[in-house]
């Protein structure tokens, strides 16, 4: 195999590439990234298993082959090379000669006939999706996604597609996620991407990416994003029953503005640490909000003015779940409703319902 082409669109497909790779592995061909050039393109693919990661970028091929290389060294070589015209060879003995200018490496490769070959998504069915909008949708709920092993299925987020209506759904039993955008695909999906996968989805998914194409098979799902295949493993298993959880009806409601809000959290989180847990006290009544923190490095109050229907609450709130949740609402203003000290409180844009966010209260000590 012999080939060049141009550093730096190789050294973009790497970095994209490598990040499928396993760091880790007793399988040492998946911490390499399989080259294959042919046809005058040169196509590279990352596979730990659970996701892969393809693309081809234009090479001038001198002779058809294909190898696998260790991800990490190979990357550090490309981004370091001096020239922007680069070329590669491997011989019968798979050392790998890199060079760009005055500059040579030689490197140890692994026979690509030891590669796993990536599994074939089972759908002939195409579901199309705005880039912006995929990646602001997973964006918002992501963050609600559980890092525990107690529940595999809360190690992903839900995609459920139904009448037009495609919905991305997290939760982690203290608080859910929802994001919701219409979209032109009738048929219904209920698939469950895990969390390593939404990422990889957002750091593929850059500002002039407009369509992209999805198939969701029983076990796998692919994704077309740019010049891109990801392909991941789904999480199999049954996904609560998140609408049971979602309050139909309400006995406060107020509309705060976001900033100010997330600001008086973060005044009243000076006083706690990983150790010191005490949940901040929130007490809605005549258009105020009024917020303390008693802990033992000391007290700390504030307030601030809202418009406000129902009763009076006081509830207690983890300040790292609430500030995440209004962060990633990504507006001004939100819709808080709550039933009470120990119910959860839903979170709403100003206006409509594109995401609804629920965080669960801590019970106050007076509570």
């Amino acid at each position: 195999m012999k080939f060049n082409c141009d550093r730096q669109k190789l050294n973009k497909a790497v970095e994209n590439i490598q990040r499928s790779t396993s760091s880790k592995s007793n399988m040492p061909v998946l911490e390499g990234i399989l080259l294959k050039a042919e046809n005058n393109t040169l196509t590279l693919c990352g596979y730990d298993l659970d996701i892969g990661i393809t693309t081809t970028i234009y090479a001038h091929v001198r002779t058809e082959g294909s190898v696998v290389v260790t991800a990490k060294l190979f990357s550090d070589i490309i981004k370091r090379m001096p020239e922007d015209l680069i070329t590669i060879e491997a011989d019968e003995k798979l050392v790998i000669h890199i060079s760009a200018g005055k500059t040579e490496y030689k490197i140890i490769g692994m026979s690509a006939e030891e590669y796993p070959e990536l599994p074939a998504v089972a759908s002939s069915e195409q579901i199309t999706i705005d880039g912006k909008t995929l990646k602001s949708m997973i964006r918002q709920t992501m963050y609600a996604v559980s890092d525990k092993d107690e529940n595999p299925t809360q190690k992903g987020s839900l995609f459920e597609i139904s009448n037009g209506t495609f919905k991305i759904v997290s939760v982690d039993g203290y608080r859910l996620a929802l994001r919701t955008e219409k979209i032109n695909y009738n048929g219904e999906k209920k698939v469950i991407v895990p969390k390593k996968s939404l990422q990889e989805i957002i750091n593929l998914i850059s500002d002039d990416i407009q369509d992209i194409t999805i198939h969701a098979g029983g076990r796998h799902l692919s994704m077309l994003i740019g010049e891109y295949t990801i392909i991941t493993r789904l999480i199999e298993g049954e996904f609560m029953n998140y609408k049971a959880t979602i309050p139909s009806n309400f006995s406060t409601e107020t509309k705060i503005n976001t900033r100010v809000f997330s600001d008086t959290i973060e005044r009243m989180s000076l006083l706690l640490t990983d150790r010191i847990k005490t949940p901040i006290k929130c007490c809605f009544e005549n258009n105020i909000v009024t917020t303390s923190c008693n802990t033992s490095k000391g007290e700390a109050t504030d307030e601030f003015t809202t418009e406000m229907n129902g009763n009076y609450v006081e509830i207690g709130l983890d300040n790292k779940y609430i500030l995440d949740a209004l962060k990633f609402s990504e507006t001004d203003e939100v819709r808080m409703r709550m039933n009470g000290s120990l119910k959860p409180i839903v979170i709403l844009p100003s206006e409509g319902d594109n995401f609804v966010f629920l965080v669960m209260p801590v019970r106050l000590r007076n509570a």
